[in-house]
């Protein structure tokens, strides 16, 4: 393409010419303009008229800017445009630049670099501010590397403003490139004492962002930051230093004791709440062990709390949450404000205010804080009812469910909490309840009782919030289906006819939960009718022959001899259960199952359908067996029962593997077999599975079931037989549904088996009242409460894993150029240096290295050694010379190393043994030695 003739570049549109006419122009045809305006600068912008070029530069930039439009394409054109004389038109390409360029990806970025040096060298402040401002958004390593020299003697500018830009942009240059630390340290650390405001300010929050990542390395510099903490006036630069002071002060307590006067001093002088925020937050989160800073500390968080201002207020509740975990005194001085804050307008003050009551919660308290905060999620919009429920939901499970004692009620307590209308923690509902199960035992038969409470009522089928729950409800009710006082209402629950609602996720753990419960009752019955089981005359307990705990048919039995003894608290659950196992029960449980689960043996989804036909192959297996033809031989008819039995005994012994927790990381330590490829050929599916579209079914449609047994009930004899039956019911849930549905549900062998305590559907049983004069006395308990629970029975064994479950074991630190820096820094501070890898910051940093072996002194007021020798606290290991040899010359450094090796070879043929003593001497040495390597507290912390 041409460039532009001279008639384009007279009438060429300005950007205010652009802006203009891009508001005149209608929404829907802006990307058609905006594409027109890309190709006419395109043309240009290959003009060699500097001023074209700008403008066509300036226009893009704005594009690119406002419009995300494309522009690394124009990246050499920048360049072209950094080299011309005129301010404007550099600062232009430089804006350009520092937009566009990526530093890893940019290709011409080196061009770049002849530029920045020539205009970090100039005379002009405008172009040295431009040229490090743009370096410190396109600095790569090799920007780094070559301009580190230019920085250095930056540093030293009697011009501040150019010394300032120079330190602000020393953050990115150093990531980069950590070797520009041993080149710029030491002058960065002599900006500490500028006496311009700017420049101090630029430093130190250098150093505050260093301290961050590795704040060891920099407890040497306690005097340069104690000093601007004393003297310094600016609210901005003490908040900075203070922020150092809270990252140091935790690694030297001796820092501690020295810093907190002053950090007192500005907290009661200063009146900006900005500074007078961070010397508190510093005090309660750094300097808690001294009673009489905290004290003045959470007067200044009273005093926040009570202010009108919002922002004021969050941040009090902020300061006060980190007092809490040492202090409980002062979430006990503001409770009346704490309470008050969780009916407030702002959402970060009441979650705040949440915090710090979780933050009260013991053992004793536990259940009545939660109570107290669900009645305030009741009355609280959605949102806020849920970081509610999050809030408890975390606090109780943590650490393994440690403040937790009565895990009845907590299970319960879950159980209600999923009713609660607004509640979408189905997921962390779902995980506890399942986690519960399998590691403490003895609430199982709690949550049992609590999952056949979610799965009778019908109304939570239709809440998606809930489907979670009700599939760890189910997962529970089939995995512990022994402890259940009735196997078959659970069956019912199961496969009611509103679980088509229920996603196909959730629809599988029923399924297999019906499974369990199935093989369950068919184990019992075929068990019990070998058996000839009498009751005991006895009261409290319920005995049958031993074979019926051998074979696993009663839950919790224990052997007493021959006999198998049965708890007293399962004795209405054992005779209940041998009460309802007839032929007609089975029989009926059967068809139940039959006719609920054919349907689902056609399912689009695989699982389901793959779980349907496992169950109705059993059941096909199993139906002959039930039915007992009456002109079948008797010896084949106990051929066939042997049989079933033996088949049953196996299904449910597949079942009966108790499960345990299992670590998050277990899965991350199974190593990668050699040669397997998980995502290979992976890409290919979509093009296979094209035209191929699932249909998932949203409605349940039942067909009779193919049944060719004779003695086998009708479907109209079975509605007929529950319809008599339906008069003398209660009125619960299920009732209702038996009325609606009474095809699909067993007949009523035993009335009394039928509770009326059903709880309604979505209305827990918790009510929402005013409970602030509680939760103030729970605070005051909460304080003066040390002592370990009294509690009427011992806590439950909560199972846990020895591998260090919880923790990450597969995930590593990343490598951070972080790291690099700080052990330059420690080189530098410690008189470590080594020469950086470049020629020209060898050449540069003469006069460095000229300083290398002085002393670094430093002043602090008031102090008893004004001076500190920083190169004093270098490690010098045995044998070696290299201090000694560095001061005297090279020549004698040669002389020495010759004499040693000629001694170590005359002593290795001479005395063996005696050079084997030296070198572990020498070994304990050198050990001793390095621990004195770590950073130095000067005496002025004594």
């Amino acid at each position: 393409m041409a460039s532009p003739s001279l008639m384009e570049s007279l009438f060429q549109r300005s950007l205010e010419d652009l802006i203009k006419s891009m508001r005149l122009t209608l929404p829907s045809s802006l990307p058609d303009f905006i594409s027109k305006s890309v190709d006419e600068i395109r043309r240009e912008i290959k003009s060699t008229d500097p001023l074209t070029k700008s403008t066509a530069l300036q226009k893009l930039t704005y594009l690119h800017s406002l419009h995300g439009v494309d522009m690394s394409w124009a990246a050499f054109h920048s360049i072209e445009l950094s080299s011309s004389p005129a301010h404007s038109h550099k600062r232009i390409a430089y804006l350009s630049a520092s937009l566009a360029f990526n530093p890893f990806t940019t290709d011409v970025i080196l061009l770049l670099t002849h530029q920045l040096r020539k205009d970090l060298a100039s005379s002009n402040v405008h172009d040295v501010g431009i040229a490090l401002s743009t370096l410190s958004s396109i600095a790569n390593t090799d920007l780094s590397r070559d301009l580190t020299p230019e920085l250095f003697n930056l540093l030293a500018s009697g011009k501040f403003l150019v010394r300032k830009k120079a330190t602000a942009c020393l953050l990115r240059v150093f990531e980069q490139y950590p070797e520009a630390v041993r080149v710029c340290f030491k002058r960065v650390v002599e900006n500490l004492e500028c006496n311009d405001v700017a420049v101090l300010s630029a430093t130190v929050g250098l150093f505050c962002e260093l301290a961050v990542k590795e704040p060891r390395s920099y407890l040497p510099l306690a005097p340069e930051f104690y000093k601007v903490l004393v003297e310094c006036r600016n609210n901005w630069v003490l908040i900075k230093v203070l922020k150092i002071f809270s990252l140091l002060s935790p690694l030297e307590p001796r820092l501690g004791r020295r810093v907190v006067d002053p950090i007192c001093e500005h907290l009661e002088r200063s009146g900006a709440k900005s500074l007078v925020f961070e010397c508190v937050r510093t005090i309660v989160a750094s300097l808690s062990e001294h009673e009489s800073a905290v004290k003045l500390a959470v007067g200044k968080i009273r005093e926040f709390l009570s202010d009108d201002d919002s922002n004021l207020k969050c941040l009090g509740l902020q300061a006060l949450t980190i007092v809490a975990e040492k202090h409980l005194w002062a979430v006990m001085e503001n409770k009346e404000v704490i309470v008050k804050a969780l009916s407030d307008i702002d959402v970060n003050i009441k979650l705040e205010a949440l915090r710090l009551v979780m933050s009260i919660v013991t053992v004793d308290n536990v259940a009545e804080i939660c109570r107290i905060l669900i009645s305030h999620a009741l009355k609280s919009d959605p949102e806020f009812c849920n970081e509610i429920l999050g809030f408890i939901l975390l606090t109780c499970s943590r650490n393994f469910y440690e403040i937790i004692y009565d895990f009845d009620w907590y299970v319960s307590f879950l159980g209600e909490m999923a009713r609660i209308p607004h509640c979408q923690k189905g997921k962390e509902i779902e995980d506890q309840l399942v986690d519960i199960g399998m590691r403490v035992k003895d609430a199982r038969s709690e949550l049992v009782h609590v999952a056949r409470d979610l799965l009778i009522d019908p109304a939570l089928l239709g809440n998606p919030f809930i489907h979670k729950v009700l599939s760890a409800a189910a997962w529970v009710s089939g995995e512990y289906v022994e402890l259940s006082r009735n196997p078959f209402e659970l069956m019912e629950a199961l496969l009611q006819p509103r679980t088509s609602l229920l996603p196909p996720s959730v629809r599988v753990v029923y399924v297999q939960s019906t499974f369990k419960v199935l093989a369950f009752c068919m184990h019992s019955y075929l068990s019990l009718d070998r058996e000839d089981a009498s009751p005991s005359t006895e009261s409290t307990d319920y005995q049958v022959n031993s074979d019926a705990e051998a074979s696993g048919s009663l839950p919790n039995a224990k052997m007493d001899g021959d006999i198998v003894v049965i708890a007293p608290e399962l004795t209405s659950a054992a005779s209940s259960m041998a009460h309802h196992l007839t032929r007609k029960s089975m029989m009926d449980l059967v068809l139940l199952v039959e006719s609920n689960l054919g349907p689902l043996a056609f399912s689009d989804e695989v699982e389901v359908q793959e779980r349907a036909n496992n169950i109705l192959c059993l059941i096909k297996f199993m139906k002959s067996n039930l039915h007992g033809s009456s002109d079948q031989l008797e010896g084949d008819k106990m051929n066939g029962e042997l049989e079933a039995l033996e088949v049953i005994k196996l299904t449910v012994d597949t079942f009966s593997e108790e499960l345990g927790p299992v670590s998050v990381n277990a899965q991350d330590r199974v190593p990668v077999p050699d040669g397997l490829q998980l995502k290979e050929n992976l890409s290919d599916l979509e093009a296979i599975l094209s035209d191929f579209k699932l249909t998932i079914s949203t409605s349940f449609s039942l067909v009779k079931p193919c049944s060719t047994e004779k003695d086998a009930p009708s479907i109209a004899e079975c509605q007929n037989k529950d319809e008599t039956e339906l008069s003398t019911e209660s009125t619960s849930l299920l009732a209702e549904h038996r009325k609606r549905h009474g095809l699909y549900y067993l007949g009523s062998h035993d009335k009394e088996m039928i509770a009326d305590d059903y709880p309604p559907a979505n209305e827990p049983k918790l009510n929402a009242t005013d409970e602030t004069e509680g939760l103030l006395k729970l605070a005051e308990q909460s304080i003066v409460t040390k002592k370990k629970p009294n509690q009427s029975k011992p806590r439950p064994v909560v199972v846990k894993l020895d591998d260090g479950e919880g923790a990450n074991g597969t995930s590593k630190r990343p490598e951070f150029k972080s790291d690099l820096i700080s052990g330059a820094v420690q080189d530098v501070l410690l008189g470590n240096e080594v020469a950086p890898s470049s020629s020209r910051s060898k050449s540069s940093d003469k006069s460095s290295k000229r300083r290398e072996n002085n002393e670094f002194v430093v002043g602090i007021p008031g102090s008893r050694n004004m001076t500190t020798n920083i190169d004093a606290t270098e490690p010098v290991l045995a044998g070696s010379s290299r201090r000694k040899d560095h001061i005297h010359g090279e020549d004698r450094e040669d002389k020495s190393s010759m004499k040693e090796k000629e001694r170590d070879q005359q002593s290795e043929k001479k005395k063996g043994r005696r050079r084997g003593k030296h070198k572990s001497g020498r070994r304990a040495e050198v050990v001793l030695n390095m621990e004195t390597k770590s950073p130095v507290i000067p005496d002025f912390l004594l």
